[in-house]
């Protein structure tokens, strides 16, 4: 399936002039934060000086004349912090360009999060493909801010989707391609999620049980503040009838008195669950407040996709966005603060502030909070599809391929691996199927053998996750992909290399026991025995892949293996790398052709380096 889209314009153009918009922005803000700095201390001194001049010459000048200065330096305090913010967005949005043309100019390996903490060794594929690490294919494509985003990303390509679900993908990445300015925004307000939210901590705080689920209680609680208000009311008005002398012994002080010892009963009574409530809501909606930012983006962006509609649907209850659900918390933690004004603090007493708000913060936990990791999935989710969609974007000669359910194969025109730079990137075209279904591929090191595996394996993992892919045309049916690239031995586990290739075969194996057929990438089989054993082990175990409905590869530079296609039938073919040796160098052209390699130019090597041999 190719590109359906309309020709992409040139985004290396396009990534370099907003770079250029706002690196002048940030310059202009730079200058007026400069500016309003100045200007604050000019103030300042000006205060300082005019208020020492009043103080000396009282008899000819008024404390008003201090009106003007303190004024201009309160003026200057509340714009200077938003123009601080402004150069802040300036200069990560700036950072987000100079990224995206690190990629597109091939220098990106090492600056983005290379996933890591996800890499499973036992994987059947993760680490032989170089799926996370520096200058993995996780960091090419992870554009996401969030851990979710991350984490999403690593899942998918970790777990190949089924056709359905990879069509979903795939329309939805299409639909997001051309929206740069959604990618700027997530980039600025997802920064701000990764550093002000801990998605596990916001999730189970949301899953916790309620601490008030008795309704009766608030019902009691809001009962007596009433009261209480209603009191105080009394009392002030007895006051103000009595002119304002404070007299202890009336009727509507004692009432007062009582009403609040009644109140400071029952606030001392909950004052345990309320602790409970509030003693994490502080962080916990602190985080919440910080991703409605992020959620309200995304709900506001105008989107078709089903799976996109899909991921926004996720967003609401009985018609409410998540976003302002969360704004509805952050108004009730606004007036949770207040209980620290000195002067709100009587009334915040007689109203039972801050046992009504705990009760109301636990009721919104209770409503809401089940939803929180469901919302954080869900821009998660998002962050993942505007990841592929940023790589489709910068590379628009990558094809997106049809997967498509039906015999098995893979057949590809023009594959290439997508973390070697185009300008220098070969490719082939790899067939394999019902006429063709297993390649031994043979030539000598540094010929092109494995980067062939991991380009297949590479593909099957995009195209299975729903991206683009480095080909002109790709396609292939469901397939689960075994390889062993990165067989290492271990010293600390005892076990030779040997011994870890045959474990990591045989587990291999055991995945063409499942429902999907087996794509495997087999290189250098068995080198570490004696020519004989590896010849007979390696068509032993190739004959049982393919009686089991498997497809794929194997590479040798051991003449003596490429034999084995005799003993496997007409569905498995020899193909080769070729090199020559000229200048005393090695020289390869990456070109796949059919056959077994007719030389090998090693002994001239080890010549050239200066081994008699």
């Amino acid at each position: 399936m190719t590109d359906p889209g309309a020709a992409s314009p040139d985004i290396h153009s396009e990534y370099s002039r907003r770079l250029a918009l706002h690196e002048a922005a940030r310059a202009r803000w730079d200058r007026l934060d400069a500016r309003t700095a100045d200007a604050r201390l000019v103030a300042f001194v000006a205060a300082l000086a005019l208020g020492g001049f009043v103080y000396y010459a009282s008899d000819r000048a008024s404390w008003w004349w201090l009106a003007a200065p303190l004024g201009a330096l309160l003026a200057l305090l509340l714009v200077h912090e938003p123009i601080r913010r402004r150069a802040d967005r300036a200069a990560r949005t700036i950072e987000f360009y100079k990224r995206g043309l690190a990629r597109l100019e091939d220098r990106w390996a090492g600056t983005g999060a290379t996933g890591e903490d996800f890499l499973d060794l036992e994987h059947p594929y993760a680490a032989d493909l170089d799926v996370f690490g520096v200058g993995s294919l996780f960091e090419r494509l992870c554009t996401a801010r969030t851990r979710s985003g991350e984490e999403t990303l690593a899942w998918w390509l970790l777990n190949p989707a089924s056709p359905e679900d990879v069509a979903a993908r795939q329309e939805a990445v299409i639909e997001l391609r051309p929206k740069l300015d959604l990618r700027e925004d997530l980039e600025l307000l997802g920064a701000d999620v990764r550093s002000g939210v801990d998605p596990a901590a916001l999730s189970a705080w949301g899953e916790e049980p309620a601490v008030f689920p008795n309704r009766g209680v608030r019902i009691v609680a809001a009962a007596l503040a009433a009261v209480g208000a209603l009191a105080l009311a009394n009392w002030l008005r007895a006051l103000a009838l009595a002119n304002w002398h404070l007299v202890l012994d009336t009727p509507e002080f004692l009432l007062l008195v009582l009403v609040l010892a009644i109140e400071g009963a029952f606030a001392k009574l909950l004052e345990k669950r309320a602790d409970a409530v509030l003693k994490q809501v502080d962080d916990r909606g602190r985080d919440l407040t910080v991703l409605a930012g992020l959620l309200d983006r995304l709900e506001r962006e105008p989107l078709d996709a089903a799976l996109s509609r899909s991921i926004r649907g996720k967003l609401e209850t009985d018609g409410r966005p998540a976003s302002e659900r969360i704004r509805r918390l952050g108004r009730l933690l606004h007036l949770l603060d207040t209980r620290d004004n000195q002067f709100f603090l009587p009334f915040a007493l007689v109203l039972l502030w801050r046992t009504q708000l705990a009760m109301r913060i636990d009721a919104w936990r209770a409503e809401n909070g089940p939803r929180i990791a469901e919302w954080l999935s869900a821009a998660g989710e998002f962050e993942a599809l505007c990841a592929l969609a940023a790589y489709a974007a910068e590379n628009p000669e990558d094809a997106f391929p049809e997967l498509v359910a039906g015999p098995t194969r893979f057949e590809a025109e023009g594959l290439g691996h997508p973390l070697v730079p185009r300008v220098v990137c070969v490719t082939n075209d790899v067939a394999l199927g019902d006429d063709v279904r297993a390649m031994v591929v043979s030539g000598s090191n540094m010929s092109g053998k494995s980067t062939l595996l991991r380009s297949v394996g590479v593909a099957a993992v995009m195209a299975q996750a729903g991206a683009p892919v480095r080909a002109r045309r790709l396609t292939l049916s469901p397939l689960a992909v075994g390889a062993t690239l990165r067989v290492q031995d271990s010293l600390q586990a005892g076990r030779s290399r040997f011994y870890a290739e045959i474990t990591r075969v045989r587990r291999i194996v055991d995945v063409t026991a499942g429902p999907v057929p087996l794509l495997f990438l087999l290189d250098e089989l068995f080198s570490g025995t004696n020519s004989h054993d590896r010849r007979v082990g390696a068509e032993a175990v190739v004959r049982g892949l393919l009686d089991r409905g498997a497809i794929g590869l194997l590479t040798t530079h051991d003449l003596a293996l490429a034999d084995i296609v005799a003993g496997l039938g007409p569905q498995t073919r020899n193909v080769h790398f070729e090199d020559r040796f000229e200048d005393g160098e090695m020289r390869f052209d990456y070109r796949m052709r059919p056959g077994v390699v007719t030389h090998s130019n090693a002994l001239a090597l080890m010549r050239a380096v200066g081994l008699e041999v």
